[in-house]
């Protein structure tokens, strides 16, 4: 059985307004998530990413951004992935379903990571005490189990991504989503590994922005071109001209 995949890695599909739009939703979701953070990271007093992760601004007086952050660009990126199934779909094979199934999937876990906010710990926000917290909320549980999901789900469609991209002969992109995925897999293992390591720490922030602009440049490579404008027509002595 063949699929039907242009030497560009897409499978055939219509190239309407909507479906451009979706994909241009996860174009903006990478960058805005990743500036977002980046921002708050330079003006929130007391936070370190080297000791504190990325959900942990979600607490404080300030803390409605990073929730805001979540939502609006969880939303993106699930806007994004109906756009690349569309584009994709079943004619590209197993890639070009799961594919964007699994981004939509980190997409919905960006949203419950909203809605469950992580506990305040080792001295963020200010006044919070030093060290790791003894007791855990059940919202902050809750936020473990979907960010674990949502981070499974990223790093398998890395991984599916790479193999229908080698499938297509797109060497390039086999070889930058094989590389996010595992980049993505090994910082995160080496958070649990090496609890505390603020170089460990760091690793996985970078990984956490390299698998979502990954997935942004994802939908920039698939957003299908503008058609060109139909050539005028001149109507001159009764005859139709183009």
């Amino acid at each position: 059985m063949t699929h039907d995949v242009t030497s560009s890695g897409r499978a055939p599909a219509a190239d309407t307004g909507s479906t451009r739009a979706l994909l241009t939703c996860g174009i903006v979701a990478g960058p805005l998530y990743i500036v977002v953070v980046v921002l708050q990271l330079l003006t929130r007093d007391g936070f370190d990413i080297s000791r504190h992760p990325a959900s942990m601004l979600s607490n404080g007086d300030e803390g409605w951004i990073q929730i805001a952050n979540f939502v609006v660009s969880g939303l993106l990126f699930v806007a994004g992935a109906i756009g690349l199934h569309r584009v994709l779909g079943p004619a590209a094979g197993p890639g070009g379903t799961w594919g964007p199934r699994l981004i939509g999937v980190f997409g919905a876990g960006m949203l419950a990571a909203a809605a469950f906010s992580a506990d305040p710990a080792d001295g963020f926000p200010p006044g919070t005490p030093r060290g790791l917290p003894t007791t855990m909320s059940w919202h902050a549980a809750v936020h473990l189990l979907v960010s674990a999901i949502a981070f499974l789900a990223l790093v398998a469609a890395c991984f599916v991504l790479a193999r229908r991209f080698l499938a297509a002969g797109r060497t390039g992109w086999a070889a930058f989503s094989g590389v996010t995925g595992a980049a993505f897999l090994a910082t995160w293992s080496l958070i649990f590994a090496l609890q505390g390591s603020r170089p460990a720490n760091v690793a996985f922030a970078l990984a956490i922005a390299l698998a979502m602009a990954w997935a942004s440049l994802l939908a920039a490579h698939h957003r299908p071109h503008r058609p060109a404008p139909a050539a005028p027509v001149i109507h001159l002595m009764g005859k139709r001209l183009r």
